[in-house]
């Protein structure tokens, strides 16, 4: 087996940086990049050129038996042992021991010393506590004291903790590491694509508890009758061209529920598997959403559709994935990607991936590719207790929509980050995505950027509500020079008869007096990554035919 540009290049990251530092690396590749045929060519040279001995971790029995499998295949005259007992295996003097951290927690003492200790999924070794992989780390490090360990991850980083690399962890430097865009640029990974979700909760109303949703909030908000009908009917049509489309559900009966619409409504079979399938019929369903199970098994086509409540996650591969759809909202952006990234491997039968975001996850957490943890030190800023009316300057409450004093209405407030309600957000930094929306309502208003000094030029701001809640706004330049005023006249004479005023309170007396074109429709345009969206295009009304001396002001 012959490693990929990329592979050789994390093997040889991390030999240098076992030759030159004292510490222990940690190599990051995306999943479905081949994390295992990179710690197989490592334990196979550290046996065999190094006369060493290796034990390589991991928390599921899929990665066992695929790690195991690669060290074989890459080094056969190298003896591989595996210690599980899911797997029904208690090997414990081999030269490359592929062993599950809950069977061998434990029972460091039990075994000779290691020299090296390659963990699959190192994201999960916690920073603080006592969890398996520190309490077993920690005894091999008492048995030999000059073990070093080497992590391997798609995502270096925990919603509890931040990046898991530091001083005093186990795991103190990433020497390596390449991203997604990178490899589906160079053909090694599958493309992704995404495409609006309408039918959608609104999961602003969720409180979260110990970093993530509250499970019954979410259970009660997504399991409603008429959503799960509504948005497994789209699903149907956005993937009338899959192969195998792969679903994440938020709990079981929410789960069972997709199922049985699927089948009562469309007539499609979808498979289920939850922590609780029996290991015979989840093995079968998998075999049939793969498309390699044996014959006898099956007299229909392999399994299309294949719904999961928290299991297909890390150490699934089944490279005919070519749509992921996400019907959970999830505050973890490392559970995000794990789920994604079910659908990153190549396969002859498919040209890319179909990302089904209907959990606002992707805007809540930004593009796949810049996935990184939020700074728990960071607080979101608190507003004010009161506010000043832009109109009659009153100070009121924070709580009022419009000025009890003279009505000005005030701008929609900021949305919290686990507010997010568009599922048309890029799966891929620098995706675009042109959206239009009927205008719902149109607020004017002065605006001054925020810390300037009091003669600054002011903008003229338009608010324009495009849904429930949300709003998409534009800055016209009134009050200022050069092109900035180019082209506020310019936006000025498509909406109004009358010359381009000098001056904001001008402005919005023209425009509250409803002299200008009001704005039928918009045209957004989203770019992955970058904080704001821009209106592109715009459908006016006819401009008023009044005069401005006949206006009533």
């Amino acid at each position: 087996m012959k490693l990929r540009s990329y592979q050789q290049a994390a093997v040889d990251a991390v030999y240098d940086h076992l030759r030159n530092r004292d510490d222990n690396p940690v190599a990051v590749l995306p999943t479905g990049a081949g994390k295992s045929l990179v710690l197989a060519k490592i334990a196979s040279d550290a046996v065999t050129q190094w006369n060493g001995r290796v034990l390589i971790l991991a928390h599921v029995k899929e990665l066992l038996e695929q790690n195991a499998d690669k060290v074989r295949r890459l080094c056969p005259d190298v003896k591989v042992g595996l210690y599980s007992a899911g797997l029904k295996k208690r090997d414990t003097n081999t030269p490359v021991l592929v062993a599950g951290i809950q069977s061998i927690y434990k029972r460091a003492c039990d075994l000779d010393p290691f020299d090296l200790i390659v963990v699959d999924e190192a994201h999960l070794i916690s920073k603080k506590g006592d969890g398996m992989y520190r309490q077993f780390l920690a005894d091999c490090k008492i048995i030999n004291p000059h073990v070093r360990v080497i992590g391997l991850t798609a995502t270096p980083f925990r919603l509890d903790s931040g990046m898991i690399c530091s001083p005093d962890h186990f795991l103190n430097e990433v020497c390596y590491e390449i991203g997604i865009k990178e490899l589906i640029r160079d053909g090694y990974l599958s493309p992704l694509i995404s495409k609006a979700g309408v039918h959608r909760a609104d999961f602003g109303g969720l409180h979260i508890r110990a970093g993530e949703f509250v499970s019954e909030e979410v259970e009660s908000l997504v399991n409603d009758d008429a959503l799960v009908s509504a948005a497994c009917a789209e699903i149907v049509e956005l993937t009338a061209d899959r192969r195998a489309v792969l679903i994440f559900a938020s709990s079981v009966a929410h789960g069972r529920r997709v199922v049985e619409v699927l089948k009562g409504n469309h007539g499609i079979e979808c498979g289920f598997v939850t922590g609780e399938t029996p290991a015979g019929e989840r093995d079968e369903l998998l075999a049939r959403f793969r498309g390699d199970a044996p014959a006898s098994l099956i007299e229909t086509e392999p399994l299309r559709f294949l719904c999961n409540v928290n299991v297909l996650t890390t150490g699934f591969d089944a490279p005919r994935v070519d749509c992921v759809v996400m019907l959970r909202p999830t505050m973890s952006p490392g559970l995000l990607y794990q789920c994604v990234g079910r659908g990153f491997r190549l396969h002859p039968d498919k040209q890319d991936c179909l990302v089904l975001d209907f959990g606002g996850n992707i805007e809540r957490h930004g593009p796949i590719d810049q996935i990184k943890p939020k700074d728990k030190a960071k607080r979101p800023d608190q507003g004010p207790p009161a506010k000043e009316c832009e109109k009659c300057h009153a100070l009121v409450a924070c709580g009022y929509a419009n000025c009890p004093e003279c009505g000005h209405p005030f701008p929609p407030p900021q949305r919290e980050a686990h507010d997010a309600e568009a599922s048309e957000a890029g799966v891929l930094s620098g995706e675009v995505t042109d959206t239009d929306y009927d205008v719902q309502d149109i607020i004017y208003r002065i605006h001054r950027k925020r810390d300037a000094d009091e003669d600054a030029p002011r903008c003229l701001r338009v608010d324009y509500m495009i849904g429930l809640e949300r709003w998409q706004s534009e800055f016209i330049c009134i009050e200022h020079s050069g092109y900035a005023r180019r082209k506020a006249e310019a936006w000025w004479r498509d909406r109004c008869l009358d010359p381009c005023p000098t001056n904001a309170e001008e402005a919005i007396d023209i425009a509250e007096s409803g002299l200008l074109a009001a704005t039928e429709t918009l045209t957004v345009r989203s770019i992955a990554g970058q904080k704001y969206d821009r209106i592109i295009k715009q459908t006016l009304c006819e401009i008023p035919n009044v005069a401005l001396e006949e206006a009533p002001f």
